[in-house]
């Protein structure tokens, strides 16, 4: 039953209570005593019931969902309806309100935590951005070479570079096989050369010496004329 409705019949009918001689004082005393009575039994009754709540609440599920049920559990019924105990209906609004704050202080928490996560993943992400393209700008000047003051990207000059190699390979086989060529045509020449030489030297004895064979028949025919005149 309702705490403060027995209260509040206590008090009732403590007032009520009309003692006959009440002016005598020993009918004072006694009208004192019926008015005390009533005051200590609804403290006491009072002080009882919260004195049970607390150990009713260490029974039960702390949830608002566990309160809820153990109000309802110990609520009497009548007509249908819940005769529920004030003081436990005021501890759960107020373990409601206080779960209440403190959801939303944890809400608030939460928001300001990912904010400044938020904000410390965009620093990041520009730091990132500015790291890959610190980068891509020191990976451009390392692929970059410069030759005769035009700027190449690494793969262009090293291209240029090995067709540079492979046409003067080339031309330096060209030129070996042509002065091979060359070389073999002048010792050619130059054997055929010592080979008419030696000829021509050959000849030139034979007509000295066919021109000597000649003077001195030549001379023999001269001495044999003058013989014949002579005579």
């Amino acid at each position: 039953m309702n705490v403060k409705l027995i209260n509040f019949m206590l008090l009732k009918q403590a007032c009520r209570i009309r003692i006959p001689g009440s002016n005598h004082p020993k009918n004072k005393t006694i009208r004192m005593k019926k008015l005390v009575f009533p005051f200590i039994a609804a403290l006491m009754l009072n002080l009882n019931t919260q004195a049970q709540l607390p150990a009713d609440s260490g029974k039960i599920d702390p949830s608002l969902k566990g309160q809820y049920e153990f109000m309802l559990s110990r609520s009497k019924t009548l007509n249908g309806y819940k005769l529920v105990n004030p003081n436990r209906l005021s501890i759960l609004w107020k373990n409601a309100g206080d779960s209440l704050r403190n959801e939303r202080r944890q809400l608030s928490t939460a928001k300001q935590k990912i904010a400044e996560q938020e904000k410390n993943i965009a620093t990041l992400n520009k730091q990132i951005t500015g790291t890959e393209s610190s980068l891509a700008s020191s990976q451009a000047r390392l692929d970059e070479i410069s030759f005769l003051g035009i700027p190449f990207s690494k793969s262009t000059y090293n291209m240029i570079v090995w067709t540079l190699i492979i046409i003067l390979t080339l031309a330096l086989v060209i030129v070996i096989l042509r002065s091979a060529k060359h070389i073999h045509e002048a010792k050619y020449r130059s054997g055929l050369y010592e080979e008419i030489a030696q000829e021509y030297q050959a000849y030139k004895v034979k007509a000295n010496e066919k021109e000597k064979k000649l003077a001195r028949e030549l001379q023999d025919e001269r001495n044999k004329l003058d013989e014949l005149n002579k005579r």
